[in-house]
């Protein structure tokens, strides 16, 4: 069985030295010394050190002892009838040394203060007495702490876990190396990561193992004095003192010879009184204390014989008491123990610790005992919501945004590092029917997580279970957002204001109307072809011809004008009905291109949540879990309720009549807007994450719409990085985003601190700046707003293709113009002149004398008839020459 410590109960009740007392029974003065040895039930280890102590009085007759001893052996429950036992006894001298389980939980002490420890979970086991320690041991020490004795199997896992929902991730634990393999065990592998520091303590002077696959833990164990060595090697072969832990063995030899010696000095010496005055418990009144005059603590300090394990620390000084001040000297050895996979693979030398009541560590490795402090880092939840939280693979900690930016600023300030995950339900928290939280929320009560981040609102029912920072962003309401209407684009979108039998009809107009101008042409006498004689001193003539008409109705039509009109006054009353006809189109058609790209972008159905709420052709819904949905539910519940108020007024038999006529009305004096509005988002459906929604407006048609109610700023982020979405109407139910931690944390003081320092820095505005106004992803999106009110060319873009396919067409035919006449008339008719009367029925054609395109003068075909027949030829006409007229 493992060998039990001395219980304080013993010092206390019976003032014995260690967990046994030496006295001398009166009567006895020779150096025969009668003994009575007291100890704790299953206390075995004193029970051998004693009677090793004894054999080796024995052994040793120099030391001129002769002992006989006496046995009584106590417990907790028993501890009333062994005092009556021991007051049956006459003894008048006690002393107290303090054993090594009470020495060694001080180091504990010394570690926190050097490494600045904050909080610590100290669990012991039987071999540490810690019962007297809880308020002395970290006493004016500011560190949150438990102590607690180490659970059974079946507990000792949940244990560690409650000690970690307490926001404690140091852990030091007092045992033996089977407690402590145990301890460790059952802890779950991410507790060894940096942000937590384990120390274990024993007594034995084993090495430490245990299956734990990886983690560097602080070690300590005693060390024997090194003079001592040869001695306690003699004892542990010739005597058989081999129990563990060696120095609680010892501590109990040496105690225990060393009281025998320094008793035997007494007597010896005649110190000891024979006429003692005593007083037994029930006779003692707290101020009738005997006087004795044995000095025990002197006698104890002047004994010679060696010490096996260390030596004993007696306080100098009549004024500093022996008992409690007491105690037996020895190192405590502090390594870095790193275990991999269940084996130890290293074993580094820290420092030490000399075993007293205030010594601080010796540090021998200060970067590495660094090293072994568990890291601030604080374990962040959050929710995916751009631009405050987005996942970011390249980034250090696997997200960025404005959240990740304030947090950071904070960190600097606050000096602590983080880890950050994702709540498994994508929820900032709500509260259901049965008071039950889910979300962030619910980590944050269940100690799981130490900061709820993200674009979080700040709730009064939120506030009763978990607490909130200083606003870091300012009141954010709720916002509609919905499809932007789309204007379809055409680049002959001009050509859509008119309807096409209208087009055909415009189209046929001009061809009749050309036609009709130039049959009026045609048979008018008055016309120019019909009366050239007339008109042959005017500087405009114009022939209309079909080619002239169509050209005439066409140029008409624009502000170029048609050009000389018709002499003949029917012919100029088609004009003027054309021009007159041509007026009015072009102002309709004007007036109508203009109309119809101004009402296609003002065509916005739903501009309010009143325009929502009255209409049932666009279905909308907020996100599932959102502080939107509760709002909206939580109106529809007081209208609810309002309403049963209302009914029990009316329907109260108790009130007079003129008290229920003031209550009859015809009108509903309650709104139920919420409670239709939440019905029939519930028929919608909620969508469970904003890229659901979003997914949802995009899929959506104008015959059945859908606009998504959220948070305004989640809402205008969304819009500024899409194109196709549009934020509608005003904010409403304004509320602040904090940081949520855990109820009664001392992060939210420090963090509010922190807040208002960037507050007044102005850091958050620019971090507003930087996440909603210079993000690059908006850069790459053309915005509503930065559209003129002018056509764009998307829609008037038709008018340059035919500007173009009017200028290719010109192009096409002056080439066919010029292959027409170059190759397809190259032969010219020209003017016919007199020639000599030999020739006088005869009519001269020149070919070939000219180069190709160009023609020839008169005068040059007069030469080329005179002198240069050879070129010509002549051709016999028609006899009678005189009835011909020339064509040009």
């Amino acid at each position: 069985m493992a060998p039990r410590a001395e219980k304080r109960w013993i010092f206390l009740i019976l003032s014995l030295i260690a967990s046994f007392a030496i006295v001398p029974i009166m009567g006895q003065t020779t150096q025969n010394i009668n003994i009575l040895f007291v100890n704790e039930v299953d206390n075995n280890l004193a029970n051998v050190a004693v009677e090793v102590a004894l054999n080796y009085v024995k052994k040793n007759p120099q030391l001129g002892l002769s002992v006989d001893m006496m046995y009584i052996e106590g417990n907790r429950t028993d501890s009333k009838d062994l005092l009556q036992a021991l007051n049956s006894l006459n003894y008048y001298t006690h002393a107290q040394v303090m054993p090594p389980a009470d020495m060694i939980p001080q180091v504990i002490r010394s570690i926190i203060i050097y490494m600045n420890i904050t909080n610590a979970a100290i669990l012991y086991d039987n071999t540490f007495v810690m019962d007297h320690k809880y308020k002395a041991l970290l006493q004016n020490i500011p560190t949150r702490h438990v102590i607690t004795s180490i659970a059974d199997d079946r507990d000792r896992a949940n244990q560690i876990e409650k000690l970690r929902n307490l926001d404690i991730n140091n852990f030091f634990v007092l045992g033996s190396l089977a407690s402590i393999k145990q301890v460790l065990e059952s802890a779950k592998n991410e507790y060894f990561e940096r942000n937590f520091a384990w120390h274990v303590i024993t007594q034995e002077q084993k090495d430490l193992t245990c299956n734990v696959e990886n983690a560097t833990i602080m070690f300590l164990r005693p060390m024997s004095d090194s003079s001592s060595k040869d001695r306690l090697g003699s004892i542990r072969t010739t005597y058989n003192l081999k129990q563990e832990p060696q120095i609680t063995g010892f501590f109990y030899f040496d105690l225990t010879l060393r009281a025998l010696i320094a008793i035997k000095n007494i007597l010896q010496s005649g110190s000891w009184p024979s006429n003692m005055k005593y007083i037994t418990c029930e006779d003692y009144d707290g101020t009738n204390t005997p006087n004795h005059t044995i000095d025990l603590k002197t006698a104890f300090s002047e004994v010679t014989e060696p010490t096996t394990f260390g030596p004993f620390e007696i306080p100098k000084g009549a004024k500093v008491p022996f008992n409690g001040n007491t105690y037996m000297k020895f190192d405590m050895d502090i390594n870095a123990v790193s275990i991999r996979s269940g084996a130890s693979v290293n074993t580094r030398n820290l420092g030490t610790w000399e075993a007293s009541l205030s010594a601080p560590i010796n540090v021998a490795n200060e970067a590495e005992i660094k090293n072994l402090t568990a890291d601030v880092v604080y374990r962040v939840y959050t929710v995916v919501q751009a631009p405050f939280i987005m996942r970011d693979p390249t980034a250090p900690k696997g997200f960025k945004g404005y959240c990740i930016d304030l947090l950071n600023k904070i960190a600097e300030i606050v000096e602590f590092d983080y880890e950050i995950r994702e709540v498994e339900d994508g929820k900032f928290g709500n509260m259901n029917e049965n008071g039950e939280w889910n979300g962030i929320v619910r980590k944050l009560i269940d100690k799981q997580a130490d900061i709820g981040l993200g674009s979080m609102s700040v709730m009064a029912e939120r506030e009763t279970v978990i607490d909130f920072t200083v606003p870091y962003y300012d009141l954010v309401g709720i916002s509609i957002m919905m499809q932007l209407p789309s204007t379809p684009s055409s680049l002959f979108k001009f050509l859509t204001v008119l309807e096409t039998n209208v087009w055909l009809c415009i189209l046929a107009a001009y061809f009749f109307t050309s036609f009709l101008m130039w049959v009026f042409d045609r048979y008018s006498p008055y016309s120019y072809q019909n009366n050239r004689e007339k008109y042959k001193n005017d500087d405009e003539k114009r022939e209309f011809n079909i080619k002239e008409c169509l050209w005439f109705c066409m140029t008409s039509l624009t502000p170029q004008g048609g050009g000389e009109a018709p002499k003949n006054l029917s012919g100029r009353l088609v004009a003027a009905t054309w021009w007159l006809f041509g007026f009015i189109i072009i102002a309709s058609y004007t007036a109508n291109l203009a109309a119809f790209l101004t009402v296609s972008r003002l065509d916005t159905p739903v501009e309010s949540l009143d325009d929502l709420s009255k209409q049932y052709k666009i279905l909308y819904a907020p996100l599932n879990g959102s502080s939107a949905m509760t709002y909206f539910q939580r109106m529809a519940d007081i209208e609810a309720k309002f309403y049963e108020i209302w009914k029990e007024m009316s329907l109260n038999d108790s009130l007079t009549a003129v008290e229920r006529s003031k209550l009859a009305v015809w009108d509903y004096p309650v709104s139920d807007k919420y409670t239709k509005m939440w019905q029939a988002m519930l028929e919608a459906g909620l969508p469970n994450s904003l890229e659901e929604a979003v997914q949802r407006i995009r899929n959506s048609t104008s015959a059945s719409g859908f606009a998504f109610l959220g948070d305004a700023t989640d809402i205008r982020y969304q819009v500024l990085t899409n194109c196709d979405l549009q934020m509608v109407g005003e904010e409403f139910s304004r509320k602040p985003y904090a940081i949520a931690v855990q109820q009664g944390s001392p992060l939210k003081d420090q963090f509010n601190n922190a807040i208002l320092m960037l507050l007044n820095r102005r850091e958050l505005e620019k971090l507003k700046e930087q996440w909603w106004k210079n993000d690059d992803v908006q850069n790459k999106c053309e915005k509503p707003d930065d559209q003129s009110d002018g056509i764009s060319i998307q829609n008037i873009g038709g008018v340059f293709i035919v500007i173009f396919v009017g200028i290719g067409m010109a192009c096409i035919t002056l080439l066919f113009e010029f292959w027409y006449y170059k190759y397809r008339n190259n032969s010219k008719v020209i003017d016919i002149v007199e020639s000599s009367e030999q020739q006088q029925h005869q009519v001269t054609v020149v070919k070939n004398v000219r180069p190709a395109g160009k023609l020839i003068k008169q005068d040059s075909l007069k030469d080329a008839t005179k002198g240069n027949y050879q070129t010509l030829r002549t051709r016999t006409l028609m006899p009678n020459l005189s009835k011909f007229q020339p064509r040009f």
